[in-house]
C-alpha cells in the first residue's frame, strides 16, 4: 500500500484569497470547464481548474510558484462559462495579488496598494510629500511667466519635479527587479524543469507578445479589453516620450546650448500648442482617455458574466484614472488662466507619483510578472501546444 501524503492546508492563505476578490472559490466544484473554455492555456497540463483546487486545499507554495497564475490573463471566459459561478478568473487575480505580496522588496508598500484599510495612507504619502516641498502655498502669489500661468514657477522643475520623480523611478524599478529574479528563482526552484538555451532569449519573444497584447486576442467574452489596454498602453508610451522631450527642452537650452528651431521650442515652459511636443502629448491623452472608458465601461457591462472585481482592480483604474483626468484638466484650465489649476497640478503630481511608486506593488505589477512568467514558460516549454 502506498504511503499518505498529508496536505497541510494555509488557512490563512485561503482567507486573504477570499478576502482579495475570491469570495466564489469555494463553489469550485472541479468539473473542469473552465480549463476546457481557456483559449489562452496551454492545451498540456491546462489551468486554470488545478489552480481552483489548490486555492481551496491552502496550498501557498505550490501555486505561488506557478507561472500559470500569470499566464491567465483574466480573460474571464471560464467565469462566463462556469456552472457554479466559482469565477476562476477573480480567484486567480486575487492569488496573483499575494504572489506580488510574496515577491515584494517592501512588503508593507504593497499591504498599502492592495488593502483597502490603507487607502488613506496611499493618497497621504504623496500629498504630504508635494505639500512640503511646494514653495507657494497661497496660489495668488505664484510669480507669472510672460504674464502667464506657469506650473514650473507653481512647482519648479528642479530641483523639486525631477528630483522627486527621477528618485521615485528609480526606486520603482529596483523594486521590479528584486521581484522578478524573487519570481523567477520561485518558479524555478518548484518546477524542477530544466529549460533551453539562455533565459534572455526567451525575453524577446514574451516581450513582443505583451507589446502586441496578443494573448488578449483570444479572449471571447473580454475582447474588447485587447483594445482598451492597447490604447492605455500606448498612451503611456507617448506621454513618456512627451516627458523624456520635455526635459531635452527644459535643459537642453542651457546646458547642451540647443536652439529653438522651426515648431521645437527649448527654454521654459510653457511651449505654443504647435510644438510637436504638445501635439504628441494632446494625441496621447485622447487616447489615454478612449482606453480608459474602454476599460471602465467594459467591466461594468460584462460584470454580470465576468465579475465587477475587487478593490485591487478598482484602486488601480481610480489611480489611473485620477492621472489622465488631472492631467487634462490642469492643461484646459492654464489654458483659461484659472490659478484652480495650480491645485489641480498639485494633485496630478500626487495620482503620477502614486502610479509610479507603487508599479512593482499594484496591478500594475501584472506588466512585469506576467511578462518573467511567459519567457519562463518559453524557457522551460510550458507554453508549446
Amino acid at each position: 500500500m502506498a504511503d499518505a501524503t498529508i496536505i497541510k492546508p494555509d488557512l490563512q492563505f485561503v482567507k486573504e484569497i477570499i478576502k482579495g476578490g475570491g469570495e466564489s472559490l469555494k463553489k469550485c466544484y472541479q468539473c473542469a470547464t473552465c480549463s476546457v473554455v481557456c483559449n489562452v492555456t496551454p492545451e498540456g497540463n491546462p489551468f486554470p481548474r488545478k489552480e481552483m483546487v489548490l486555492a481551496q486545499w491552502g496550498q501557498k507554495d505550490e501555486l505561488l510558484a506557478s507561472p500559470d497564475i500569470w499566464l491567465c490573463h483574466q480573460c474571464s471566459d471560464c467565469t462566463a462559462y462556469c456552472p457554479r459561478g466559482a469565477k476562476p478568473g477573480e480567484v486567480l487575480n486575487a492569488v496573483r495579488k499575494q504572489s506580488i505580496k510574496q515577491v515584494a522588496l517592501v512588503p508593507f508598500l504593497s499591504k498599502i496598494a492592495t488593502d483597502p484599510k490603507f487607502i488613506w495612507l496611499l493618497f497621504a504619502i504623496p500629498m504630504v510629500l508635494f505639500y512640503l516641498i511646494m514653495p507657494y502655498r497661497d496660489v495668488s502669489m505664484v510669480p507669472l511667466l510672460n504674464g502667464k500661468m506657469s506650473y514650473s514657477n507653481f512647482m519648479p522643475v528642479w530641483p523639486q519635479v525631477d528630483a522627486t520623480f527621477m528618485l521615485t523611478a528609480a526606486f520603482a524599478a529596483f523594486s521590479a527587479l528584486v521581484g522578478i529574479k524573487r519570481l523567477w528563482a520561485t518558479m524555478a526552484a518548484r518546477s524542477g524543469a530544466k529549460g533551453t538555451g539562455s533565459p534572455i532569449g526567451h525575453v524577446i519573444p514574451a516581450v513582443t507578445t505583451i507589446l502586441a497584447h496578443k494573448k488578449f486576442a483570444d479572449c471571447d467574452v473580454n475582447r474588447l479589453r485587447q483594445w482598451g489596454h492597447l490604447l492605455l498602453f500606448y498612451s503611456f508610451a507617448g506621454l513618456a516620450v512627451v516627458t523624456t522631450v520635455a526635459i531635452v527642452y527644459l535643459y537642453g537650452w542651457k546646458f547642451f546650448g540647443i536652439q529653438a528651431f522651426g515648431s521645437f521650442n527649448f527654454g521654459k515652459s510653457p511651449y505654443p500648442n504647435n510644438d510637436p511636443m504638445k501635439i504628441l502629448a494632446l494625441v496621447s491623452s485622447v487616447a489615454f482617455a478612449a482606453g480608459f472608458i474602454i476599460l471602465l465601461v467594459n467591466r461594468l457591462v460584462k460584470a454580470g458574466k465576468a465579475g465587477l472585481g475587487g478593490y485591487f482592480d478598482w484602486v488601480f483604474l481610480l489611480i489611473v484614472g485620477g492621472v489622465g483626468a488631472t492631467g487634462m484638466l490642469a492643461w484646459a484650465l492654464r489654458l483659461q488662466e484659472m490659478t484652480a489649476g495650480y491645485w489641480v497640478y498639485y494633485f496630478h503630481l500626487v495620482f503620477v507619483w502614486t502610479l509610479f511608486m507603487y508599479a512593482p506593488y499594484s496591478k500594475f505589477a501584472h506588466l512585469f510578472y506576467r511578462t518573467t512568467a511567459m519567457a519562463f514558460a518559453r524557457y522551460t516549454g510550458r507554453d508549446t501546444k
